[in-house]
């Protein structure tokens, strides 16, 4: 058993000396990444809100940035060359060739200057169709002057075709008007006198990915679909809060899922806050890299434990529970028998689709080591084996198979994990890592395609011990809760990639927590003393709580953790003599009714016990057991780490997206604060990225209002 203090050990000077190791070695952390740094102004030189800056090589987009209150921007970036494109709605897109980004240096360039865009006295719309009664008229048309044009409810040039009667598209979104059929043929409009087909038509999906013109500039991102209507996301009904004289023990599993956060941001940086039901509280804790202490004694993990008051109810306490998993070098974790199950039906013609499927995986298949082994999976219309088990060392082969692929016809996902995992069983490595690496937009539609369905269909193949990781693309039809329910019951984790920067965190940067585990069916159980703690919510993980007794029972599945994995939960506390919130009937239908548990013995002066229980990754063997006592003093500690600090905001900022109403006094002004204080540590810029995500969704909220 291990007690938590806030009490910092005595430093010698051999500690010293140690210290400024550590701190020398940090200060060279830090620095790892290179910076790009700028602003962006109109020909007033009025600092631009809210412009888009995005970063390609070639032509391949790498990472964006949107600009702040003042106009600035930095975007983390490794060492290379890129090219800066700048935009923003109805102004002229400048984009800067040649910019070096040098390794563990901030790079100033110099500020970008947007004009507006030619104005146009008369715009020419004329919107071709099938005619409904005159056969020898073919066209309909309407001239709109300058001065109807600054009226308009917009100020591009695409949705200003979208108003031409039938179907149009704003950016690739579809609308449609009143007064033409919405299959109405051979539309073009003519702008300036040139003509221009709407987006819709142009974005008509081809029989197969094609590959931009070379030496020219293409934004991929303003390409892509802003109609999310046909995204799929489970309903969120938030953890209520427990009394804990009459039900004092929480359980859940652990959750190392991160799609939700760069989903968020995906949103986010086209303009839009995302849907509620999108925010999954404990994913965007999982996305970030705290300082917790790792495992010296004989699990793979260690647990760290502090308590603070809670920033949005200051009446209140925050706990915050933080996994570290065992890290490992590349060089110590076990042959890999890896299956990629790539979706190549026509939803995934996208660019941010089949294609960054391809540049990620050709990404992966350079760190392969000599004793992997790949083999490729693809499914459509059917199912089908494209690449026979193959060494790691034979890359060119790999990646030779894996930009061969192109997307078209439907879905038909069931038959194609099916044949995955058959694939992956007869290439089973004992002693090795097996697994499964899905990569699609989740919208299977033929064959074994219910969400009911396909989970048993997982449920029957991990028995095999095989596991599963789960890659999302794409928007617009994004399937966001099937994949979350697959990655779930497959004893793996699932992640959003959306553009190739993220690609690079999740399969190289961890490599090893995202397709190796090293732990699997992580459950915690929390004993609360109802003598000090009135009562408590869990925040998040609303879709990975069990019941009291499912915590012993080792047939219940849970999550696994990989290497070097890091797991966060919060937990609010009301101490004991405030005042409980009233239970509307949702939360009241919602409250544990538990079995009783005897077994755990809790103390005058426990705050409160926490149990873990977890199975080694390989063989059937029972769980482990740990166990942890929080001593009651911990109740008024009055600091706050930089890990706390860290995921409350992130808590804090979470809670607003989904306009909770368990967020109290929060504010997007106060969680920037908190993630401000928490970035002297940022060796890869994500803390800095989340607070320009955070005064971005800010200003929408305000926006909105």
């Amino acid at each position: 058993m291990k007690f938590f203090t806030s009490k910092l050990p005595q430093v010698g000077k051999c500690g010293l000396f140690a210290l400024l190791l550590l701190c020398f070695s940090y200060q060279l952390t830090a620095q790892s990444n290179s910076y790009l740094s700028g602003t962006v102004k109109d020909q007033e030189q009025s600092p631009l809100i809210g412009a888009s800056v995005k970063a390609f090589q070639g032509n391949v987009f790498v990472r964006g940035a949107i600009t702040d209150f003042d106009g600035n921007y930095r975007i983390a970036l490794d060492s290379g060359l890129y090219s800066i494109e700048v935009g923003y709605t109805g102004l002229q897109t400048q984009r800067l060739e040649n910019v070096k980004a040098i390794h563990g240096r901030i790079i100033a360039i110099p500020d970008f200057t947007l004009s507006n865009a030619q104005s146009l006295s008369e715009v020419v719309i004329t919107a071709f169709k099938v005619p409904l009664i005159e056969q020898d008229k073919t066209s309909t048309g309407q001239t709109l002057t300058s001065d109807q044009i600054k009226n308009l409810p917009t100020r591009s040039t695409n949705s200003i075709v979208a108003t031409t009667a039938g179907s149009g598209s704003v950016d690739g979104g579809k609308v449609n008007i009143k007064g033409s059929r919405s299959n109405a043929a051979n539309k073009t409009a003519a702008v300036d006198r040139m003509k221009k087909k709407p987006a819709a038509v142009m974005a008509s999906k081809p029989k197969s990915p094609q590959p931009a013109p070379k030496n020219k500039a293409v934004s991929r991102m303003d390409s892509l679909p802003r109609d999310y209507s046909a995204e799929q996301y489970n309903q969120i009904i938030e953890n209520p809060f427990q009394d804990a004289e009459s039900s004092n023990i929480s359980t859940f599993s652990i959750d190392v899922d991160v799609a939700s956060y760069t989903n968020i941001r995906r949103h986010l940086n086209y303009g839009s806050l995302p849907p509620k039901d999108a925010v999954r509280i404990e994913e965007m804790l999982n996305y970030f890299d705290y300082q917790y202490t790792p495992p010296v004694g004989p699990h793979p993990f260690e647990a760290n434990v502090e308590v603070a008051p809670c920033p949005w109810n200051p009446d209140n306490r925050l706990l915050m529970i933080g996994l570290q998993g065992l890290n490992m070098d590349i060089g110590q974790l076990p042959a890999s028998n890896f299956v990629f199950l790539i979706d190549v039906s026509g939803s995934m013609v996208q660019e941010n689709k089949l294609p960054l499927v391809q540049q990620s995986l050709i990404m992966l298949t350079d760190n392969l080591r000599a004793n992997d082994r790949v083999a490729i999976v693809v499914y459509a219309g059917a199912a089908g084996l494209v690449l026979e088990s193959t060494p790691g060392t034979d890359k060119a082969k790999i990646k030779a198979a894996i930009q061969n692929l192109r997307s078209g016809g439907s879905t038909a996902g069931g038959a194609g994990i099916t044949l995955a995992y058959e694939t992956a069983l007869k290439n089973f490595a004992p002693a090795g890592n097996n697994r499964v690496v899905l990569c699609t937009d989740g919208d299977f539609n033929i064959g074994v395609s219910t969400e009911d369905d396909l989970v048993k269909l997982i449920e029957k193949e991990r028995e095999s011990g095989i596991y599963l990781s789960i890659l999302g693309f794409g928007m617009g039809n994004y399937q966001d809760g099937k994949m979350q329910m697959l990655a779930d019951k497959g004893n793996g984790n699932h992640a959003y990639i959306d553009q190739l920067a993220e690609a690079k965190k999740v399969l190289i940067k961890e490599f090893g927590g995202t397709l190796f585990a090293i732990a699997k069916d992580v459950k915690l159980q929390l004993h609360f003393n109802p003598e000090i703690v009135a009562g408590y919510r869990l925040i998040g993980y609303e879709n990975r709580m069990l019941a009291t007794e499912d915590f012993n029972d080792d047939t219940k599945d849970a999550g696994e953790l990989g290497v070097g994995h890091r797991v966060t939960a919060l937990y609010e506390l009301i101490p004991k003599g405030q005042q409980l919130p009233e239970l509307s009937k949702l939360d009241s239908a919602l409250v544990v009714v538990q079995q009783p548990d005897k077994s755990v013995k809790i103390s005058d002066d426990d705050l409160l016990v926490l149990q873990l229980r977890y199975k080694k990754a390989k063989g059937k063997a029972g769980s482990q057991l740990m166990e942890y006592r929080l001593n009651a003093a911990a109740l008024d500690r009055k600091t706050e780490s930089a890990n706390f600090k860290l995921a409350s905001a992130i808590a804090e900022f979470g809670m607003l997206l989904r306009d909770s109403k368990y967020k109290g006094a929060a504010s997007y002004a106060h969680a920037l604060a908190q993630i401000r204080a928490a970035s002297s540590y940022d060796p890869n810029g994500y803390r800095a990225e989340l607070a320009q995500l955070i005064e971005t969704a800010g200003k929408m909220a305000m926006a909105a209002k």
